[in-house]
């Protein structure tokens, strides 16, 4: 399978990212989503990434002013469908991304290959919904995507060799590492990071420390760069409350029993960094933790 083109499905955090990378790495790139203002934040978000990396002399302006020219933004998802690799990078919420690949299905070329983004959800009950679950695989970049070198390759139990070898061939090409991941609840980092999020949650929860104390001990005490805390608001807190749920009924153990903080931050509207309010209030100069 010869990858040409990639369709993006979602301009937030994760689509832009990817949308990014693709076009640097030499793909034609449509980036979607149903939100004019998503996709025009998206694009900004994007030449400021470029820049970035530019002015660290990562990449020259001409590779930059040739990954800008390669992406397309299009509110129209039959667009999405006429390229070889679809990526859907939509919010992680099993029934919104099964209504996209639904919605998705009549535009689609018959050789397209289809892919999520999740973090957490069965890529083989994803694959269900579609006409090709052997065409269809998890493709989960980790956050930053720019800067972050690790792509988790999930197959479902029909994915076929061909299109996992494909897959596998654009994160090589991408100047990243793939790891191949078996399709359970959460996958390999998630399975391992988020219940290490919710027990810090549990530990700000039973009075063990407090925001900032919870967070320097694990910077300074592991050599963790970011504490748990700050890591998660970074993720976004409904994201972290979502897979905990999908390892909590996939699993069926109490271990992974989101803590009822958690919830509580994400009932409130405090979703982190993105909200500007979550284990930090963001509002200000500087992060303030709010408990």
């Amino acid at each position: 399978m010869d990858i040409q083109s990639v369709g993006v499905i979602g301009a937030g955090q994760m689509g832009n990212g990817i949308a990014h990378v693709m076009a640097l790495a030499g793909y034609d790139v449509v980036l979607n989503d149903v939100n004019q203002q998503a996709l025009d934040a998206a694009i900004s978000q994007i030449t400021k990434n470029l820049n970035r990396q530019v002015s660290r002399d990562k990449i020259t302006q001409v590779e930059m002013d040739g990954a800008i020219k390669r992406i397309r933004v299009s509110l129209a998802l039959p667009d999405v469908g006429q390229t070889d690799l679809v990526i859907e990078a939509a919010t992680e919420r099993e029934a919104v991304k099964q209504a996209i690949f639904e919605d998705l299905l009549p535009h689609l070329k018959p050789e397209t290959i289809l892919t999520s983004n999740t973090s957490s959800i069965s890529i083989t009950r994803l694959a269900s919904r579609t006409d090709r679950p052997e065409r269809f695989m998890g493709f989960h970049f980790m956050n930053p995507v720019p800067i972050m070198q690790l792509v988790e390759l999930i197959r479902g139990i029909a994915t076929d060799e061909e299109t996992f070898a494909a897959c596998k061939t654009v994160v090589e090409r991408l100047d990243k590492t793939a790891a191949c991941a078996e399709d359970f609840p959460a996958f390999i980092v998630n399975r391992i990071l988020m219940p290490m999020i919710n027990e810090a949650v549990y530990t700000l929860y039973e009075g063990v420390g407090n925001v900032e104390s919870i967070d320097q001990s694990m910077k300074l005490g592991a050599n963790h760069p970011m504490g748990p805390l700050e890591l998660a608001d970074f993720i976004g807190l409904d994201t972290c409350l979502a897979i905990m749920n999908v390892l909590h009924d996939g699993l069926a153990d109490t271990k992974y029993r989101p803590c009822p903080l958690l919830t509580k931050y994400v009932e409130a509207g405090w979703l982190g960094r993105k909200s500007q309010r979550g284990f930090y209030d963001y509002r200000g100069e500087a992060p303030v933790a709010t408990r």
